[in-house]
């Protein structure tokens, strides 16, 4: 600090009241401080005092406080007194004091306001400086937010205030910088109207999805309107803000479901009659669609700041647009470069791109560093190759790519992703996993295609191989995948740790077993369900590290010890031998899925390990006792699925009446309530409401629960329920006895319920209980539970329910072909629809329905013989999203169904058609004619793979 001269006629006293004080009880009335120990000043005690005098340096204080030296400089009266009194935040003043003096402060987000005020008002211009440094760095950090929401809005207010257009434009900056954080934000909805104007016109306005906008508005304008009807001008002004989306870059799903939101039902039919304007445009002339028109409705919005660009579910998406969205805006209306542009996307969609490789320079691509994250899942018309092409070019530190449901993303388009984005670490390429299982399929199937074949060396891809920083690889439902392929990924990839290939049925236990040797040192995470992992694949991971079989000294060698989540619920292959084996060895695991495998008391004793957070064991013969051992030595479980374990549950007789009751495991049940903070919990056999009393401790937290056949909680349970577990969001329930006082408690008291399944449940229940608005609910499943449901009662749902995107409904005969119109007027944005065995539904035909456009998943069985030959066509064609489909014979009009051809089929992966036979039921009299009814005889499966289709013919009613 500058030296300060001491003497008498230099000090005046400065008594500050701190205005938040005045009145206060609790404050002590005064203390007097001098300015010789500032640098010792202890704040916290200070700021307890009503009133603080401070004895301070005349000359300094005018020297830098244009407030000092106007009022101490001869001007005023004050000039002559020995002391002044300030009103001011107490805190902000001792701060701008020690400013005054020299001594560090600290400025953060809390405090800016405070200090930037003082400094305005009493005119310290370093602190001023420091002030508007300070903020304007914070505003263009691209790290987390360094200022509170509500803190940017008491800025802006103070800014609009005052007049003060650097803090107005530097709020605006730093919103618009920061705007995915501030959405997830309560005080959203706080922010001004001018402010939000200002953001979302702002340059630099960053957003992972055109999507996160338009709901962001929908939620300011929801908050910040009065009544939907009768809306004043000022309201009619707010909403025109939803003019700056992009209405051509929003996903179907999500426009119709926000289709009835009155500031949006006008703008949603504009943007799905765009969408389905580019889906007629096929994708390799987009080029010549877009140069005709407007492209900022089809530019996707990136700045410097983006880390992840969202693009999932938008179908329209082409090359052409991904690529006009890289160039800089001015480019993409010069027509000097059009011919530029239209050679490069003809370039990157070539055949011969291999051979042809794009140069970078061939027009000015922008690059985004900041860019991390790209989803492009159920992006269909996308050309991968071309896409890969781009990615490399704009995004150069590309660490994650989903492209989920894509069937034409392949080894040899990975192997590109990896040549051109080598900073790419994360790769999700799930598909549907195969409706039909190995065990299910009867000796007359029928496979066209390739076979999936053994691992063959000379048949590996034998050019040069770039290897990859891939840890973690997603394959889940690729029954195309074979030994060879995955072979060729362990030669490139070889930092893996995650490796997902569930329902891979093409793959082998040899070729899961040469991967598991390859990977041997860094793979963690294994999950193979219902592949043919066996015997081989089990003797890699316990295998050593030096290629011997003797790992009972070198367990801390095997991949067995280092497994941290392993999943092999489904793969039959594994014997419990082979299991024992496996287990014995693993101690750092911290999800197991062991369902539907052959699990025995013996092998889970083995378990070793203290860590598992996931435990899986449903559908096997397991013993409550031997859970229990497991739960004690695994105190930080938050999942566990028991549902089908009949070996849980203790038998007891009551010999005074002869009759056997089950009750879960007592051990179990202490185990879990000892040691557990469940989450997740799904359970059957034995499960009772005495089950709910003994968990009340473990299931606090609790966010899943599923009861399934052999569980039975009993009406003062299930009452009981949604105030034991408060955080429920999802309930499924079966085989229950439900009553209506059991769903009202349900409604009333869960409120951020999202799941609701009441499937083959007991006792009366009527419309009565589900007369509750749930916004949150995005999942309603009534499996022959509400036999009495009429076109009525469906209108009652949808106002309860008015959000939800997945609706099955079995066994509502007094549904008819209205329920239709009823179904996709209330829920436009349903992504999956299940009707069987109600009523009269598809008698007259489906096209009410069709009119759920984002349509990913589509069951209709027993409902009237109404569909016509070309069904599967039609609604493939009218609902481009559309993966899944399940039909039966029965409802065929013309007894038969057409097979889309592949150039048709859009975004179809499976098809089930269902075929019933007759059967006599009741007495057989000879003077009565039997009695007949269709019962299930078969299931014909068509999927489509990236190769090839497969047919399947399937016992079970898939």
């Amino acid at each position: 600090m500058a030296s300060i001269s001491s003497s008498d006629n230099d000090i005046i006293a400065i008594a500050i009241t701190d205005s938040d004080q005045i009145g206060s009880e609790t404050a002590i009335e005064e203390v007097s401080i001098s300015t010789t120990q500032i640098e010792t000043w202890d704040l916290p005690s200070i700021l307890r005092y009503r009133r603080v005098k401070v004895q301070a340096h005349r000359s300094r204080l005018v020297e830098q406080s244009s407030y000092f030296h106007g009022m101490l400089n001869w001007s005023f009266s004050e000039s002559r007194l020995d002391q002044i009194s300030i009103e001011w935040d107490l805190e902000a003043f001792l701060n701008v004091l020690k400013c005054i003096y020299g001594c560090p402060i600290d400025i953060t987000g809390d405090n800016f306001l405070a200090f930037y005020e003082g400094a305005l008002y009493f005119g310290v211009k370093f602190l001023l400086e420091k002030c508007k440094t300070w903020f304007s760095e914070a505003a263009s950090s691209i790290v987390i937010p360094q200022i509170p929401l509500d803190n940017l809005i008491s800025i802006w207010n103070f800014g609009i205030k005052s007049g003060n257009d650097f803090l107005l434009e530097s709020c605006g900056s730093y919103l618009a910088k920061n705007f995915m954080w501030a959405i997830s934000r309560k005080s959203f909805v706080d922010i001004p109207y001018s402010l939000l104007v200002i953001c979302i016109r702002h340059p630099h306005l960053t957003m992972e999805s055109e999507m996160h906008l338009c709901d962001a508005l929908l939620i300011w304008l929801d908050a910040n309107t009065g009544d939907s009807d009768g809306l004043s001008s000022t309201e009619t002004n707010y909403s025109s803000i939803l003019k700056q989306i992009h209405l051509s870059l929003l996903p179907l799903w999500f426009t119709e479901g926000k289709r009835r939101s009155c500031h949006f039902s006008k703008l949603a039919d504009e943007s799905i009659i765009s969408v389905f304007r580019l889906l007629k445009v096929p994708p390799t002339d987009s080029i010549h669609f877009l140069e005709d028109g407007d492209f900022k409705d089809t530019r996707i919005r990136l700045t410097e700041h983006s880390k992840t660009m969202n693009l999932s579910s938008c179908i329209q998406i082409t090359s052409a647009m991904l690529l006009l969205s890289l160039l800089p805006s001015t480019y993409s209306t010069d027509s000097k470069l059009r011919k530029n542009i239209k050679q490069l996307l003809v370039k990157l969609e070539s055949v011969d791109r291999y051979l042809n490789p794009v140069s970078h320079g061939l027009l000015p691509m922008l690059s985004f560093k900041a860019v991390e994250e790209v989803n492009i899942s159920k992006c269909g018309r996308l050309h991968l190759q071309a896409s890969i092409e781009c990615f490399s070019m704009s995004f150069p530190s590309l660490k994650i790519l989903k492209a989920a449901y894509l069937l034409d993303f392949n080894i040899k388009t990975l192997r590109l992703l990896v040549q051109k984005c080598p900073t790419i670490r994360e790769v999700d390429l799930t598909l549907d996993t195969s409706p039909v299982i190995s065990e299910q399929v009867s000796d007359n199937f029928v496979v066209t295609g390739d076979k999936p074949v053994a691992v063959d060396k000379s048949s590996i891809y034998k050019s040069h191989l770039m290897l990859s920083n891939i840890t973690k690889l997603i394959l889940e439902g690729r029954s195309e995948l074979c030994d060879s392929d995955l072979l060729h990924i362990s030669k490139f990839c070889i930092y893996l740790q995650h490796l997902n290939v569930k329902g891979c049925t093409g793959l082998t236990d040899v070729g899961i077993s040469t991967l598991i040797q390859r990977q041997h040192v860094t793979l963690q995470s294994i999950l193979v369900c219902y592949t043919s992992f066996g015997l081989n694949s089990v003797l890699a991971l316990c295998s050593s590290s030096h290629g011997t079989d003797d790992t009972s000294a070198h367990f801390p060698e095997s991949m067995a010890f280092n497994l941290q989540t392993l999943h092999i619920g489904g793969c039959k292959c594994v014997d419990e031998t082979s299991l024992l084996k496996l287990l014995s060895q693993t101690r750092m695991l911290k999800s197991l899925c062991l369902g539907d495998t052959h699990l025995t008391d013996r092998t889970l004793y083995s378990l070793a390990g203290s860590s598992l957070e996931m435990l899986d064991v449903s559908n096997t013969m397991v013993s409550g006792a031997a859970v229990a051992h497991v739960v004690y030595g695994n105190p930080g479980l938050k999942c566990l699925r028991v549902k089908g374990c009949r070996n849980l549950c203790q038998r007891e007789s009551n010999t005074g009446e002869g009759e056997i009751s089950s009750y879960f495991c007592g051990e179990l049940e202490m185990a879990l309530g000892k040691t557990c903070r469940l989450e997740e919990l799904s359970v059957g056999w034995g499960f009772s409401h005495f089950s709910i009393e003994a968990l009340k401790a473990a299931i606090t937290s609790l966010r899943e629960i599923t009861v399934s056949l052999g569980g039975s909680l009993g009406e003062g349970a299930l009452i009981q329920l949604p105030t034991a577990c408060p955080s429920l969001q999802s309930i499924v329930l079966q085989f229950q006895v439900i009553s209506d006082d059991i769903i009202i408690n349900i409604m009333e008291t869960l409120r951020n319920l999202r799941v609701l399944a009441l499937c083959y449940c007991f006792g009366d229940i009527s419309i009565l209980g589900f007369k509750f608005s749930m916004p949150n609910l995005r999942k309603l499943q009534l499996e022959r539970v509400t036999p009495w449901l009429t076109n009525k009662d469906l209108v009652i749902l949808i106002r309860s329910f008015p959000n939800l995107v997945e609706l099955a409904l079995l066994g509502c005969p007094h549904l008819n072909s209205d329920s239709q119109q009823i179904i996709s007027h209330g829920w436009p944005g349903l992504v999956s629809i299940h009707l069987e065995e109600c009523g009269e539904v598809t008698a007259n035909g489906v096209s009410s329905l069709l009119k759920c456009v984002a349509l990913e998943d589509l069951l209709l069985r027993h409902n009237g013989p109404g569909l016509q030959k070309s069904f599967i066509c039609y609604a493939a064609s009218k609902m481009p999203l559309l993966r899944k489909v399940s039909l039966d014979f029965c409802d065929a009009s013309e007894g038969c169904f057409d097979v889309p051809p592949d150039d048709q089929k859009c975004s179809l992966r499976a098809v089930k058609l269902a075929r019933c036979k007759s059967r006599e039921c009741g007495l057989t009299l000879p003077f009565l004619e039997p009695r007949r009814k269709p019962v299930h005889k078969e299931t014909l499966v068509l999927e489509w793979t990236g190769k090839n289709v497969i047919k399947k013919v399937a016992k079970e009613r898939l």
